[in-house]
Order: C-alpha cells, then structure tokens, then sequence
C-alpha cells in the first residue's frame, strides 16, 4: 500500500487541507493565492488533462512525487528539483521559554513576505498564511525569523518557511521555532515532517532537532 507521505500535496488536499482546496476526488489544487501546489490522485493523461482544464491560469504550478513525472507535452517544465522528505523522529521537545516567539497575524503579512522573499524557503504568498500557526521572532521591533505550518496529509502535518534574515543566522532561532512547532503539532496528536532541498545545509539543523529523512523525493515547477 502506498504511503500517504509518497503523494503529500494531493493527500493533504483531500484531508487536512481540504479547505484551501479546489478540485474533485482525483484532481486537485490550492486556492492559487495561497499556494501553487497541485496534486494528482494517479498520474495519469487523464488527470493532467482534467488539471489543465480546471486551473485558473498557465501557471506556475509545483507537483512532488516519489517517482519522476513525465509531463504532457503541453507542459512546460521550468524547474526539477531533487528534496530529502524528514520525520520528525523524537520526543516532545522540552518546554522552553515563549517570550520570544510571537504568533503571526495578519498584520504581519508584509514583514513575512519581504523575509520569505530575501530568504527563499518556498513559496510564501499573500494568502499563505491561512495554513496556520506561524510564529516568529523580533528583534529591534523586527521580524527576523519564522516558520509555520504547510500541508497537512494526516497523520502527518508538515513545517514550512523556516527562515532566518541573514543578519541573525547563528542565534538558534531556527531550532526554537522548530521546536514549538513540533510541540504544536504533536500537543494536537499529529506527526511532524518537512521537505527541505537536499542540498541546503539545512538538513543538519533538521537532524539534530530530531528529524530523519524517511525518502527523496522530486519536486517540478510547470507551466501550462
């Protein structure tokens, strides 16, 4: 039997996203000012074809599979990628003091945007932060680290824009954020995990907190 983790963006959509979705039972995408992810039940002709038909516009759209995709010829791909899929694989993390971090907002859209946007951990969009439980770290009055939650194919809830501003790498700010979102994760009963690229040096401040890589995996950009 297939694992719910070897199709994460359409079994997220079916279940413990499924009100950011779009689609039908074999289709599916997020609302595009959320996310750009899109997943496919089988990969099949058909789907893709019911995808095409179905989205809003040519693109980009991000697809993740455990297998390489070949794409429709109609399908241009803009970027393949190889990523390392972790569980987190430990105890719930030690209480730590919470007077840094700081549950984001709305109003902390535009500090969120201009951070994801210098730093790079994946799409960050206007809307995103509808996934929820974002949090984050000031200093000076500023936003200077946060992270959040993504995907959610229960059991399992994924962690997503890690991110510190290059002027206060070094502080542990990554590892903070990351504990209190395994603590909010399983505190609710659900599973850890986070797709990092696998050549970011990243995957060591994963390993250490306690995450595990369970499989590679690819991830495309496509346009219509």
């Amino acid at each position: 039997m297939q694992h719910v983790l070897d199709n994460p963006i359409y079994n997220a959509l079916a279940t413990g996203s499924k009100h950011l979705a779009v689609g039908d039972s074999y289709v599916m995408h997020f609302q595009r000012d959320i996310a750009p992810f899109a997943g496919l039940a089988d990969v099949t002709e058909d789907n893709f074809t019911a995808l095409r038909d179905m989205v809003p516009d040519n693109g980009p759209y991000v697809f993740f599979s455990t297998d390489e995709i070949k794409f429709p010829e109609q399908w241009q791909v803009v970027k393949t990628f190889e990523m390392k899929q972790m569980i987190y694989d430990g105890p719930i993390p030690a209480h730590q003091s919470a007077q840094n971090i700081t549950d984001l907002g709305e109003g902390h859209i535009p500090e969120m945007l201009a951070l994801t946007e210098l730093t790079k951990p994946g799409p960050f969009l206007h809307r995103t932060i509808e996934f929820g439980e974002y949090t984050g770290i000031f200093a000076d009055g500023k936003l200077v680290a946060m992270a959040g939650q993504r995907m959610q194919p229960l059991p399992y809830v994924e962690i997503s824009a890690v991110c510190t501003h290059p002027d206060h790498l070094g502080k542990g700010y990554s590892g903070i954020l990351l504990n209190e979102q395994i603590k909010r994760i399983m505190a609710a009963g659900k599973v850890p995990f986070l797709h990092v690229l696998a050549d970011n040096p990243a995957v060591r401040v994963y390993e250490h907190v306690g995450f595990k890589n369970r499989k590679d995996i690819f991830g495309y950009v496509c346009n219509i």
